[in-house]
């Protein structure tokens, strides 16, 4: 696995998300109490970023069209057949790594 910093870990609040780059992919980056979690930032339906969506619990709603999706697995609770990439993710030397490569 290949990590890269995309961002000091205490730059996202808990119950947050963030989009971030990490070697050009855009990334939805959320912190769910402390845990952090990183999914594709494209929703499938309209494009929608989802890492600037709403998110409560451990859901996050696109601000396109509303879609939602488990932060944790990416699947899509809208569409069961629908879901998004999920990328590891660790916290390090006080930054948040995710791996690009899933």
């Amino acid at each position: 696995m290949a990590f890269v910093r995309v961002v000091d870990a205490g730059a996202l609040p808990p119950g947050q998300g963030m989009v971030v780059t990490a070697n050009g992919r855009e990334i939805a980056l959320f912190n769910l109490d402390g845990e952090f979690h990183a999914i594709d930032n494209e929703c499938p339906h309209a494009s929608g970023p989802l890492g600037e969506g709403y998110v409560q619990g451990g859901i996050v709603t696109c601000p396109i069209h509303a879609w939602e999706y488990d932060i944790r697995s990416g699947a899509c609770l809208t569409v069961p057949e629908e879901r998004v990439p999920r990328y590891a993710v660790k916290v390090e030397d006080g930054g948040v790594w995710v791996d690009p490569a899933g």
